[in-house]
């Protein structure tokens, strides 16, 4: 912050306030309450949030909570919120928030204005990315969480041949594999995603149906489950019956451009060097399908930066977590997309998910 010339850092979304103070709670999911957190150049963070979280926040380790009673339509924190920034950062002051990709302001455009006005003789300029960089390389205990993660979905990937075979309706295998998540230890599953279909599937984001699998169809599960706060997010392709020699070759050719990712990852190299490394196995060096990126950072939120794609030139350093997510096109519009967890070490690279082999796992038809 003072090379960057920032008297103070205003932090308005979840995983940004939880990564400063612990503050965690379901309660972000009511977009009626914003909740602020400033750290400033000197001094420890202060909490600017509605009373309703002042119980919890002082069970963190902040002990400079102010706050109003929430929702008022009238003036929603705003008041405190300019009286504590115009505290800490001085007349010619500049206030930073985060601005990069994947950043989002949580608060109401009026407000927004309203705190630009009144806080006056101060610049809000953008964080040049000061937060994205620090989450992105996390201490030990964090990596441990994720892993904690990851042994939790194993777990319940190990169990869906009890909950999926032929004539079950694809929606209620979503809602089962969120029943073993949560039974396997779990504390949310926030994200599941997948699909089925013969062969292959058509997308990776719809919302499960009423289909019923079928013999010959693949069925793909991509989980971000929660565990102590973090996430992990990989996924598993399964076969209802024995695949197709197409599904075989395909789904052996995503685990190599796995792998060959994992051998190349290490401290000093880039996002784009492991996109290369994979796209040149998925599409003979083609620049990457219309999934736009084969990985991303993951820990307190789902996805963070950076993204494996060819543009990202990130360099990775000793304690990035990554996903690997090559993704194959097969003929008729359908594809096949793998997913593991690693984390970079200064001489290679970790596997946080238990690396899937090049056999597909055949469910009962």
């Amino acid at each position: 912050m003072a090379e960057a010339d920032i008297a103070a850092l205003l932090l308005t979304t979840e995983a940004d306030v939880r990564y400063i103070t612990g503050f965690m709670t379901r309660f972000w999911e009511s977009p009626t309450r914003p909740w602020f957190v400033i750290v400033p150049a000197q001094g420890d963070p202060i909490a600017v949030i509605p009373s309703i979280g002042v119980a919890l926040m002082h069970s963190t380790w902040i002990s400079d909570i102010r706050s109003w009673r929430a929702p008022n339509y009238e003036d929603d924190g705003v008041s405190l919120l300019a009286e504590t920034l115009c505290e800490v950062a001085p007349r010619g002051g500049r206030i930073a928030v985060p601005g990069g990709g994947g950043t989002h302001l949580r608060m109401p455009l009026q407000d927004w204005q309203r705190l630009q006005v009144v806080t006056t003789g101060r610049t809000f300029v953008d964080d040049a990315d000061l937060m994205a960089a620090q989450r992105m390389v996390k201490s030990e205990a964090e990596i441990a969480r994720i892993a904690s993660a990851c042994r939790v979905a194993e777990r319940a990937f190990s169990r869906v041949p009890e909950i999926a075979s032929a004539g079950i309706a694809l929606r209620d295998v979503f809602r089962r594999f969120q029943m073993l998540c949560l039974d396997e230890g779990a504390d949310w599953v926030p994200y599941l995603a997948g699909g089925a279909g013969p062969g292959g599937v058509r997308d990776v984001i719809s919302p499960a149906t009423d289909d019923p699998l079928q013999a010959g169809d693949v069925l793909m599960l991509d989980t971000g489950l929660m565990h102590d706060g973090y996430f992990c997010d990989f996924d598993r392709n399964f076969s209802i019956g024995p695949p197709s020699p197409a599904t075989i070759s395909a789904h052996a050719r995503l685990i190599e451009a796995t792998r060959a990712a994992f051998d190349v990852a290490r401290a000093g190299c880039t996002a784009a060097d492991l996109f290369k490394v994979m796209d040149d196995i998925v599409t003979d060096g083609q620049g990457g399908s219309d999934a736009g990126r084969l990985g991303h950072g993951l820990g307190l939120q789902l996805t963070e930066p950076p993204s494996l794609i060819a543009q990202d030139h990130t360099v990775l350093r000793a304690g990035m977590v990554l996903t690997l997510e090559p993704g194959i096109d097969l003929d008729d519009g359908r594809i096949l997309v793998h997913e593991e967890n690693i984390v970079i070490r200064e001489d290679g690279a970790q596997w946080l998910s238990t690396p899937a082999g090049p056999e597909m796992t055949v469910l009962r038809p």
